[in-house]
């Protein structure tokens, strides 16, 4: 009777373990009892929502795990909050929502929770403008291979801002060209570098109306720390490495080295 007892003891708190890596919640949750409350009520759904993704691609999440209505998805996905556009500040994480909840109440624990973790981020002494931050984080977090290369990103991002360049960034098309229909982060090729929009950074000089996606923390960090460079340029090659130049011209090479 005994072992059955233990073994009883040991599925209870594995279980729930178990859920916050597989789901990768803030191991922090794990000493909040609300957390186990709100795990075992069977109204609360566990919505994980990856770092990169646009608002409407968000919203479908939401729509697919929460059984929203149609409207309710279209809503979200060109929500506002008190007048400020909110694509950028849903913070990548996994989190714990009951079904019935409000897609306005959702979108503010989500700002909420990207305005605790930027809080936490080393800034720099000199005064960066938030908003251009972000916009940046969100270009770094579509653009780079993963963590190791977003600093570098970051340092030529900005050396181009600095040097008055456009910014020309593939990412930037991908969110113009965009759609539910035919894919929210679709393939590019040269001729979209003509695609009238505002988004087209290869047309229009300076950063894009909006953030393009949702960055996470890395990203966030990166853009507010960049990389000290001197290139302008940079390419990922077939293995996802990066390589960056100082010049057009050694650009041009590196695509023919690593492209062709």
């Amino acid at each position: 009777m005994w072992k059955l007892a233990t073994l009883a003891l040991v599925l209870l708190v594995m279980i729930p373990v178990s859920v916050v890596i597989y789901y990768q919640f803030d191991p922090e949750v794990l000493t909040k009892l609300s957390f186990y409350i709100n795990l075992a009520n069977p109204s609360m759904r566990i919505v994980k929502i990856n770092e990169g993704l646009r608002q409407e691609e968000v919203a479908e999440i939401l729509f697919n795990k929460l059984d929203w209505p149609e409207e309710s998805k279209v809503a979200f996905a060109k929500l506002a909050l008190a007048g400020k556009q909110t694509e950028g500040r849903l913070f990548p994480k996994t989190y714990l929502i009951h079904k019935n909840e409000a897609p306005e109440r959702i979108a503010e624990v989500m700002v909420k929770e990207f305005e605790t973790e930027s809080a936490k981020i080393v800034k720099p002494r000199s005064v960066l403008n938030e908003e251009n931050v972000l916009k940046i984080a969100s270009i770094i977090q579509r653009e780079a291979a993963g963590r190791h290369d977003m600093a570098l990103i970051s340092g030529i991002l900005w050396n181009r801002i600095w040097s008055e360049m456009k910014l020309q960034v593939d990412a930037t098309l991908q969110y113009a060209k965009g759609s539910e229909e035919n894919n929210w982060w679709p393939r590019v090729s040269g001729s979209d570098r003509k695609i009238k929009s505002l988004y087209n950074t290869y047309l229009h000089g300076g950063l894009p109306p909006t953030p393009i996606a949702n960055p996470g923390k890395d990203a966030l960090w990166a853009a507010y720390n960049p990389a000290k460079t001197s290139c302008l340029f940079y390419l990922h090659d077939k293995n996802r490495g990066i390589h960056c130049t100082k010049t057009y011209e050694e650009h041009q090479k590196n695509i023919e080295l690593y492209l062709k």
